[in-house]
């Protein structure tokens, strides 16, 4: 899922910012998979419930709905 997710290239689906992908897992910025429906609240483990996030934003999230952490950059709006 990770590999599948990472060739995507895909920004931030928390923030909307592009994420490098390139990064150490240690930095702030790295590259972790969501679970959009977080595990602890019946969310599936399989690729239609993960997107790509930054390590910050996925741990500031938590377990809470998506619908409560989106930074209004707007890049969700389209």
């Amino acid at each position: 899922m990770r590999a599948r997710l990472a060739a995507t290239g895909a920004a931030c689906h928390l923030c909307g910012k592009a994420v490098d992908y390139t990064l150490p897992s240690s930095d702030p910025m790295s590259f972790v998979v969501d679970h959009v429906t977080a595990i602890a609240r019946g969310g599936r483990d399989d690729i239609t419930n993960a997107a790509s996030a930054h390590r910050i934003c996925n741990s500031r999230r938590g377990a809470r709905d998506h619908d409560n952490t989106v930074r209004r950059s707007g890049s969700l709006d389209r």
